[in-house]
């Protein structure tokens, strides 16, 4: 297709096919890269750079959306005033959470992972990340519309986020305190955002621990229709 065929509003894919021994090879070492990914509690207090967690947010923005409109706001904070407000208002909801509110099907799950209300990591971390979901838009006349899918486009997005951060030799953790509304009001986001996850990303403690987990293979959690 020419320049001079373009549908308005479009553009012409740019697709590099790759041999199917390279494709076999990149699949094969993205995912060995990835499943050395662990989720750990403890941070170093190590500096970071601001480029590295740009970078880990534009990234992020590639994930597809409903009708593109990217209903994302990542607000990164390294300012250790603001993370010890998150952290202390972050504890005040999770101590009524593990002592009143949860469920025991709940707490059952998360006992052999030795979570509990103390969130050292909000402070410990030097970046902590807070994604926001965007449930409206604002119009060119100033007024709110909905957005569509918000929830699955910003778990894409957090996604990438993930991989993204693990990929540049970081690690995160996927925190989501309940409830989160604290969130909104200390960083002084709009009405229609709506927090849904908070990441600390930084490097790992000396002498980091995780759970001795085991992920599940293939076959448990996919099926091939062929």
């Amino acid at each position: 297709m020419s320049d001079a065929d373009e549908e308005p509003g479009f553009i012409t894919l740019e697709f590099l096919e790759l041999d199917s021994k390279t494709m076999s090879e990149r699949a094969e070492d993205f995912y060995n890269l990835m499943r050395k990914r662990r989720t750990t509690r403890h941070f170093s207090a190590r500096d970071v750079p601001r480029e590295l967690i740009e970078r880990a947010i534009l990234t992020a923005g590639t994930a597809p959306s409903g009708a593109h409109l990217q209903p994302w706001t990542f607000v990164a904070i390294s300012n250790p005033e603001i993370k010890r407000r998150i952290r202390h208002a972050a504890e005040q909801e999770e101590r009524k959470t593990y002592s009143q509110r949860m469920p025991e099907s709940w707490a059952e799950v998360l006992r052999p992972l030795g979570t509990d209300h103390v969130k050292e990591h909000i402070t410990d971390a030097p970046w902590l990340i807070v994604l926001f979901r965007q449930t409206k838009r604002v119009r060119e006349n100033g007024e709110l519309a909905p957005t569509y899918y918000s929830q699955e486009s910003c778990g894409i997005a957090a996604g990438l986020f993930i991989a993204s951060i693990h990929n540049m030799g970081l690690t995160t953790l996927t925190h989501t305190p309940s409830p989160m509304g604290f969130l909104r009001e200390i960083l002084n986001r709009p009405d229609h955002e709506h927090a849904m996850l908070v990441l600390p990303v930084g490097f790992p403690a000396e002498g980091a621990k995780v759970p001795d987990l085991v992920r599940k293979g293939l076959i448990e959690f996919s099926e091939f229709l062929e």
